[in-house]
C-alpha cells in the first residue's frame, strides 16, 4: 500500500545532526514510570528509561547539555485544563514528581518543572540550549504520543533540528507509540535509535573541542 502522505512529499528528506547536539528528557518521573502509579507501569516507557540512561552518560561524557523535566504543580489550580484526571495529583512535593531513580542516579545537568505538555513551554530550556551553542536536540521521554510529540513540535518550532531516540522514548500504547514516531518523521524530525544517537555525539565531541 502506497503511502499517501509520501506521494505529497511528507518526508521527502532527513535533517541530520547540526554541529552540536543537546538532550531533553521528557517526564521520566515516578508518575509516570512506577507502578505504584495511575498512569505508570508501562513497559515501553520502563524500556525507554533503561535505554536513556546510556545515552545521557554518553551526552555528559562529551560535555552536552542534558535537560531533564517533570510534570509538576504547587495545587490543582494551577493545572491547564487537562482531561487525563490523575495528571492533577502530581503535585510538588509528592513522591510522583520525583525523577525515576534511574535517571536521577544518571544526573541530568538540569531539573525543570514544567506545567504544560512540552519540555519548552513557559520554561528556560530553549533559552540553556541556546546559550550552549546547542543547534540539535535529541529526544527522550514519555508520552510519546503526549508530552513528547509536544516537545518534538516545540523544539522545530524554535529553529532546532530535531532527533527522536526511538528506543528512549515510550507511550501506554504501542501502537499509538509507533503512529506518532512515524507522524513526527514525516513532518518534524529524525527517528533515530539510541545507538546512531550515541555514536553522533561521540563525534560532536571531537568538533566542538576544536572550537
Amino acid at each position: 500500500m502506497s503511502d499517501i502522505y509520501a506521494t505529497r512529499g511528507y518526508g521527502s528528506r532527513t535533517l541530520g545532526f547540526g554541529r552540536k547536539p543537546g538532550l531533553v528528557v521528557v517526564d521520566f518521573q515516578r508518575g509516570f514510570v512506577d507502578p505504584a502509579f495511575p498512569m505508570g507501569g508501562a513497559p515501553l516507557v520502563d524500556a525507554a528509561v533503561e535505554a536513556t540512561v546510556p545515552l545521557i552518560a554518553a551526552a555528559k561524557a562529551a560535555g552536552l547539555p542534558v535537560i531533564a523535566c517533570v510534570m509538576s504543580y504547587d495545587s490543582p489550580r494551577a493545572a491547564p485544563h487537562w482531561k487525563v484526571a490523575p495528571v492533577l495529583d502530581l503535585l510538588a512535593g509528592t513522591p510522583s514528581v520525583e525523577l525515576d531513580p534511574r535517571i536521577a542516579a544518571a544526573g541530568p545537568d538540569v531539573l525543570l518543572m514544567k506545567s504544560a505538555p512540552s519540555i519548552f513551554f513557559a520554561t528556560p530550556a530553549a533559552a540553556i540550549l541556546t546559550r550552549e551553542r546547542v543547534d540539535t536536540v535529541i529526544v527522550a521521554g514519555c508520552i510519546t504520543s503526549g508530552c513528547v510529540r509536544a516537545s518534538v513540535i516545540d523544539a522545530f518550532s524554535l529553529g532546532f533540528r530535531v532527533m527522536v531516540a526511538r528506543d528512549c522514548v515510550g507511550d501506554h500504547d504501542a501502537v499509538a507509540h509507533e503512529q506518532n514516531l512515524k507522524d513526527v518523521e514525516r513532518r518534524y524530525a529524525d527517528v533515530i535509535d539510541s545507538g546512531a544517537a550515541i555514536t553522533e555525539i561521540a563525534a560532536s565531541r571531537g568538533r566542538n573541542a576544536r572550537d
